[in-house]
């Protein structure tokens, strides 16, 4: 079974990292964006290396996901970077304008350790994420991705397959077939 993620927050830090994501944005816009000159996080705990991922949200719509399933850097500056790379990088999506950053919605998934999952059966939606693998292909959906679109199990893991590139059912192969691969963790997820 994956390991339960023990990870918790205050409403302090959580407020702090929802607050550092919008902050890191609106001074890139006002082009001085510093991480040295970004406010210190309230605790130690916000230092710890995890990795995390952002998500913006536009009247309920994607408007851009990236993130890092582990990360060496301290979790508030991985949040501020992903912030940016979500709003900036995201291939889906054009740059974010500045007139669309007031109606933004943060969501922000602190990634625990990841696991190889060797029984599909035992994926719990909205407490599990999965990642699944065949050669280079590989895709992700956060834990509340399928609480979102209201998918059963199923209908989860095989939208896994699909953000991977690969044909639905690939995951029930997952233990027997070349190359594939299913992983799943769990996220602290705040927004």
């Amino acid at each position: 079974m994956s390991g339960e993620f023990s990870f918790s927050l205050t409403d302090q830090e959580k407020t702090y990292l929802l607050d550092l994501a919008r902050l890191s944005i609106a001074r890139h816009f006002k082009g001085d964006y510093s991480e040295s000159a970004l406010p210190p996080p309230p605790t130690d705990k916000l230092g710890a290396p995890l990795g995390a991922f952002v998500t913006l949200k536009k009247q309920g719509r994607l408007r851009g996901c990236i993130g890092r399933l582990s990360d060496e850097a301290p979790l508030y500056l991985t949040v501020s970077r992903m912030a940016l790379a979500a709003a900036f990088n995201d291939p889906r999506f054009p740059p974010l304008a500045a007139a669309e950053s007031g109606e933004l919605e943060y969501d922000i998934s602190i990634m625990g350790p990841i696991t190889p999952c060797t029984d599909p059966e035992r994926v719990s939606v909205g407490r599990h994420g999965l990642i699944m693998k065949q050669g280079r292909r590989q895709g992700l959906l956060l834990p509340q991705v399928p609480v979102e679109w209201r998918w059963n199990r199923e209908q989860f893991l095989d939208q896994t397959c699909n953000k991977a590139g690969l044909p639905p059912q690939t995951w029930r192969k997952a233990w027997q077939a070349d190359g594939v691969e299913l992983y799943w963790f769990e996220a602290v997820v705040i927004g």
